[in-house]
Order: structure tokens, then sequence, then C-alpha cells
């Protein structure tokens, strides 16, 4: 099966989220510049998740342009992933709305945590329905910086409960370290001229 369907739908799936989020943000009922102090966290949590959302869109993008087919694996494993990316919406606004309280940032975490363990369950089950040989086999190896950023949520998930401005900043790290978009499979693909 062809791969355009998938891609279809999850950047449909994306884009919704991403307006999810953003009508999530409620709009001060006072024109002064003070009324947005109480809606900063609101803004500060839709800017980090923003950028996560286009984070995976990016990577999910360049991992698709790897395969060359489809299989049924491969699309409940996506949809696995699209399960974790809907929820964003939800503990964004949580977050934000309660001045990144303990429990909520906790919560974000473990969506951030499952979301990476889904886009993990992906990039193996392109990798068994390509094979070994396959190029994004080849360009994430043993994907140090997939396991480090899955290891950094879970240590902010529990740091929440302490310190929810540190687990933040560990949030915001992790977004930094994926910025970019994934660039071993832009050279592995330069590479073998796919």
């Amino acid at each position: 099966m062809g791969k355009n369907r998938l891609e279809a739908f999850s950047d449909g799936v994306l884009a919704i989220i991403i307006t999810i989020m953003v009508l999530e943000m409620k709009v001060p009922e006072s024109a002064e510049i003070k009324a947005l102090i109480p809606v900063f966290p609101v803004f500060l949590s839709y800017v980090l998740s923003f950028i996560y959302v286009g984070i995976y869109w990016n990577n999910h993008h360049h991992m698709l342009h790897t395969t060359k087919h489809v299989t049924g694996f491969v699309l409940w494993a996506n949809l696995h992933l699209l399960f974790w990316l809907s929820l964003f919406p939800f503990v964004t606004s949580w977050m934000g709305e309660n001045n990144f309280d303990h429990v909520p940032t906790a919560l974000y975490g473990v969506v951030l945590f499952m979301a990476a363990i889904a886009y993990f369950t992906l990039q193996k089950a392109i990798i068994i329905s390509q094979g070994p040989g396959s190029i994004l086999a080849k360009a994430v190896g043993k994907d140090r910086k997939g396991k480090l950023s899955t290891l950094l949520y879970a240590v902010a998930v529990l740091v929440a409960f302490f310190h929810p401005w540190i687990a933040g900043s560990i949030y915001v790290l992790v977004a930094l370290m994926w910025l970019i978009p994934d660039r071993r499979i832009e050279r592995t693909l330069n590479v073998t001229n796919y």
C-alpha cells in the first residue's frame, strides 16, 4: 500500500491539533496590557507545544520520505503516535492555565514520553517493513538522541512533582535538541540518492 494517504491523514490531524491548541487560548476581557499577564503561562505552554508539534511534523515527514510502502502495522503505529499527539491541546491548556503546577506539568511530560515511545514504535514498524538494510535503519542507527529524549522526559515527569519549572526546562532542552529536522535521515538520503 502506498504512503500518500498516511501522510495526508497525519498532516491533517497535526493541523487540527495546532488549531485546537490556539483556540484554547482565551482572549483577555480588558484591553489593558496588564490583562495579558494572566494569559502569559498559557501562551508559554502553547509556544512549547507548537514547537513540539512542529518537530514531530518535520521528523515524521522525513521518516516517511524514506518509506516505500506501508503495512497494517505501520498504519496502527502511526495512529498510536497521532493519539498521543492529539492529547497535546489538553495537557498544554491544563499546564498553562494552572501556571505550570506540579501535576499538570508531570502529565504534560507523560504525554511527551508516550509520544516519544509511539514515534519510536512507528520508526521500528517502518524498519521492520522495509528491512534492516533500509534507508531509515541506516539513518537512525542506535538512535541515541531518541533514547536520550525519552529518558529526559521520564526524569522530568518525576522532577515535576518537586520542581515543575525544572521539569519545564527539561522539556525545553529536549525541544531544542530536536528543533532542526533529523539530519541523519537527510544525510542518508543524500548518500543513497534516494
